[in-house]
């Protein structure tokens, strides 16, 4: 591979070049007119506009993309994740022009992406699943009667679904006809598939995924799990690895599912095989057929580069380890930076870096895509960073997160930051009891500390510039949800603190979080 064209953008593209810099592959980017200074753009050895901001004007072009690929003779295309990572069609033009996809063939794709399919496959194959209807009769008699079989609550989900929509629990059968009809009408929009399977609702699930990796000689292995429980609105917001208080039993049998599930379909490349977790049991939930957001905390517990790995893959090479030279060290704890408010509902939120600075130090990584300057565009997902925090077990690595976060300043748009640090100090989560619903649980209607008083804004406003004023009057103190008072463990005052005070560099920067800049 000599030449490789990027058809994303943001952080996972500036990931994707580094990795092609250290195999001396030539790297061209893509890019819209939202994003001409991104630090993709200016990494890359070539870059070229695909149009203006609207992703379906740009970066769902596969014309442009496979033309631009084509001109300036790129061996492979890297999809990254979203867009266009799980397209099939796509995966499928890139084989016909010659051009290698990094990523599975468009046919595990295609089948992997449909549900029902998914299910029935791994079902027949012998991995657990959970108890429910994926047939293919698709009347609503049919549907209803199954509904009675599996009873409530039960979960109707879109066959070709993904991130909630085309879902729709239902508590009551007598509301199962409404719900059905939502649930199709939403499928058809967004994915242009109105077929729907029915599953049984578990209750407080945690969300566990094993990283997979498959070579074109037959060769699969897992890297491991991730926690992935903590979501809202179905979005992962915090991924860690190990996965608390799972027991090296319900581990082994999860990473032989996973692996099963993998040699069953021929997998190749990289892809997350996702279960739901209840008690000590365990249901297949989906694949997940691209590198995922959070690959930055397999990376870090196993020391690889899953980048490097997908390069090696793509260009025939068997995988640079096998199961038994795989080993997990430490624990590493991942958090989307967001530009939105979570004061409003977590609305996106729009504007200019006025300030920009990432954290640093032992333990810490930043993945991002942005530089000061740069303009938050709404046409994309408002995902600014992730920041991983990692220590020799999970307190030490929950610290580090935490001091991380304190020390990434960002002005100029609002952020969730003060949100994630509120979550990584609430005493549930240090405690690891972690399931799908726990911020709807813990966090409904949770809102930012204390504003800034007045007074003192009005004494920064002839010192700093009028449009970092509406930031700096949500960027309240954190005292008293992070004072040296809290009961939390990450508190200096706490007494699991004391006894680690001097391990692995651990400190305590400040009481409260808010700075004007650093």
């Amino acid at each position: 591979m000599k030449r490789l064209l990027i058809a994303n953008r943001g952080e996972i593209a500036v990931r994707i070049i580094r990795a092609c810099r250290e195999r001396g592959i030539s790297t061209v980017a893509v890019y819209s007119d939202a994003d001409r200074d991104a630090p993709h753009v200016a990494l890359a050895d070539l870059a070229f506009c695909l149009g203006p901001g609207p992703a379906t004007e740009s970066y769902l072009r596969t014309d442009k993309i496979l033309e631009l690929a084509r001109a300036h003779d790129a061996d492979a295309v890297h999809p990254g994740y979203g867009f266009l990572s799980e397209n099939a069609g796509f995966a499928d033009a890139c084989a016909a022009a010659g051009i290698v996809f990094v990523g599975p063939p468009g046919a595990v794709i295609r089948a992997l992406g449909d549900k029902i399919g998914a299910k029935r496959t791994m079902a027949a194959a012998g991995v657990p699943v959970v108890p429910g209807y994926n047939g293919d009769n698709q009347d609503d008699a049919v549907l209803r009667d199954e509904a009675e079989k599996i009873g409530t609550p039960l979960l109707i989900k879109a066959s070709a679904g993904g991130g909630g929509r085309g879902m729709r629990r239902v508590d009551d059968l007598s509301d199962f006809l409404p719900q059905l009809s939502e649930a199709r009408r939403e499928a058809l929009a967004a994915f242009g598939d109105g077929r729907v399977l029915l599953e049984r609702y578990v209750q407080k699930p945690r969300h566990v995924e094993f990283q997979l990796f498959g070579d074109t000689h037959g060769n699969v292995v897992h890297l491991f799990e991730r926690e992935c429980s903590i979501q809202r609105r179905h979005q992962k917001i915090i991924e860690e690895s190990p996965a608390p208080g799972l027991t090296p039993e319900l581990r082994q049998k999860m990473a032989d599912a996973a692996v099963l599930a993998g040699k069953t379909v021929g997998y190749v490349g990289a892809g997350t095989v996702e279960f739901l977790v209840e008690g000590d049991a365990f249901y297949f939930l989906e694949v997940n057929t691209r590198l995922q957001v959070e690959h930055p905390v397999t990376e870090t517990i196993t020391g690889t580069d899953l980048v490097g790995w997908q390069l090696t893959v793509a260009e025939g090479g068997t995988l640079p380890l096998t199961q038994s030279e795989i080993f997990s060290r430490g624990h590493a704890i991942e958090a989307r930076v967001y530009a939105e408010d979570p004061a409003t509902g977590f609305l996106p939120s729009l504007g200019v870096l006025r300030r920009w600075q990432e954290p640093s130090g032992p333990g810490v990584r930043v993945d991002s895509g942005y530089t000061q300057g740069m303009e938050v565009p709404p046409y994309y997902d408002p995902m600014l960073a992730k920041v991983i925090g990692a220590g020799s077990d999970r307190l030490a690595a929950l610290t580090r997160l935490d001091q991380a976060l304190a020390g990434f300043t960002v002005l100029g748009v609002q952020t969730n930051i003060e949100y994630l640090r509120a979550l990584l100090a609430d005493e549930a989560f240090v405690a690891g009891q972690l399931h799908t619903g726990f911020l709807t649980e813990r966090f409904n209607g949770w809102k930012p500390a204390q504003e800034i008083p007045e007074v003192v804004l009005q004494a920064l406003a002839a010192l700093l510039p009028q449009p970092l004023l509406p930031t700096l009057r949500r960027q309240g103190g954190r005292r008293g949800a992070r004072g040296v008072d809290s009961d939390s463990p990450l508190s200096p005052s706490s007494q699991d603190w004391e006894e680690r005070r001097g391990e692995e560099g651990i400190g305590w920067h400040a009481t409260d979080g808010w700075r004007i800049g650093v």
